[in-house]
């Protein structure tokens, strides 16, 4: 059963058609009330749960812009239609609760709800969401997003070089990929990975997990700094600080990050449990950074024997500061050390290194051997094909925004890369105030 209510007098085709669901009368007046003081939307209120998971198709062919569902009634029946609705890809999808219960939050993003509401409503809060459900209707693309890739950088020992391979990566993905791409800081204490690109953030991972009831990609959007190679950062806190953060709160932000950007660039540091890998799936990528030393190698060692072959992320090793002889170790040695193959060897490049601490230049836009490896990364990471040194790898930093035959005429003539570098790789650094485009 059901009934529409229009928020004008005068409906027409530029309205969106939201379907509010639930079987509690108060949680849907308050659901409705608040779609009521947005303009332009056209409301249809459903009193129960369909009475079947069948019975979704008939939904669907009202073509809703939007379904609005209360999760309170049913859960796991609630979340069985998100997830049925959400594989439609024809809607948006968004649910509420009357409890911020992180676990209920991250299993709704995982069955594809776009956007989480704790009641009460906020002021502006839907209008916001609907701005989103709006605009992907006027593009026409689909409202089923893939879940955005993760890349987990952890080490084996404190001062592998973790941040300075996360860092980086992360910067070569946003020029040589073209598709959004944000790195994320868990080093609660001493992160530094926006300090290592030169940039300060005013916001920080800290205001992320500690408002769950807030965290949706418009919140989020507004903790990001952005870099200029079109990078998104979520930086560790600056100061000193304690969290009583678990891992669903990390969960949840994860899955955010993940409806907003093709890739989610971690660095874990060297505190990860490798207990808590489940915040991670099958599609993850999780690099393990050591280095040629005994006490690197024989801790790599216990984190590979505990990190499971069938499930979780894809597990890559990559040995930093390479060189091809160090303390007499030989390649049969690590293999047997590891018991992995080793899939990347980054050399040793102290110079780049202490240029990029120095300027906040990144590596992969100096003529760096190492920061050739690391876009060799990026670019795999992404499914492009190895490539010689890019001019980016010389040195020259891609904007995001040079038209696409540019790039297509450098590949048709590559020794007529006659392109000025630009004077800096920072531009001036603002809060992100809007959602970030996928």
């Amino acid at each position: 059963m059901s009934r529409s209510i229009q928020s004008s007098e005068n409906p027409h085709d530029g309205f969106l058609s939201v379907a509010v669901i639930g079987p509690d009368g108060q949680k849907r007046v308050a659901a409705t009330t608040a779609l009521a003081q947005c303009e332009r939307v056209e409301i249809h209120e459903f009193v129960n749960y369909p009475s079947s998971l069948d019975d979704v198709p008939n939904l669907l062919e009202q073509g809703f812009d939007a379904f609005l569902i209360d999760l309170d009634g049913s859960p796991e029946y609630a979340l069985e239609l998100v997830e049925t609705l959400c594989i439609a890809r024809s809607s948006v999808v968004m649910a509420f609760s009357a409890h911020a219960d992180p676990d209920l939050m991250l299993r709704s993003m995982r069955a594809g709800v776009r956007e989480f509401f704790t009641l009460p409503f906020s002021q502006g809060t839907l209008a916001n969401a609907l701005l989103l459900v709006a605009a992907r209707r006027q593009s026409g693309t689909s409202t089923r997003i893939a879940a955005g890739r993760m890349l987990v950088f952890f080490g084996s020992k404190g001062g592998v070089g973790v941040t300075t391979l996360a860092t980086n990566t992360a910067v070569a993905l946003a020029e040589e990929c073209n598709q959004s791409t944000v790195l994320i800081d868990l080093n609660l204490n001493l992160g530094d990975a926006a300090m290592t690109l030169g940039i300060e953030a005013p916001h920080s991972i800290v205001d992320a997990i500690e408002n769950p009831t807030r965290l949706d990609s418009s919140y989020l959007s507004k903790l990001l700094v952005r870099h200029s190679s079109g990078l998104y950062v979520l930086a560790a806190p600056v100061q000193l600080m304690s969290s009583g953060a678990g891992a669903i709160d990390f969960a949840c932000l994860l899955a955010v990050a993940r409806q907003m950007f093709t890739y989610v660039v971690v660095d874990a540091g060297k505190k990860i449990d490798l207990k808590q890998m489940h915040l991670f799936d099958e599609s993850a990528t999780a690099y393990l950074v050591t280095q040629i030393g005994i006490p690197e190698l024989r801790n790599a060692n216990r984190l590979i024997s505990q990190f499971s072959v069938d499930h979780g992320p894809k597990l890559e090793i990559v040995i930093n500061r390479h060189q091809s002889r160090s303390i007499g170790l030989t390649e049969d040695h690590l293999a047997k050390a590891l018991a992995r193959p080793i899939r990347w060897r980054v050399p040793n490049d102290f110079k780049a290194v202490s240029e990029m601490h120095s300027s906040g230049k990144p590596i992969v836009n100096q003529d760096s051997s190492i920061g050739h490896v690391i876009r060799q990364m990026a670019r795999t990471a992404c499914g492009l094909p190895v490539s010689p040194r890019s001019a980016t790898s010389r040195g020259i930093s891609k904007s995001p925004f040079r038209p696409l035959w540019m790039d297509a005429v450098r590949r048709l003539n590559p020794d007529r890369n006659n392109v000025d570098p630009e004077q800096s790789n920072l531009s001036p650094v603002r809060p992100f105030s809007s959602p970030v485009p996928r």
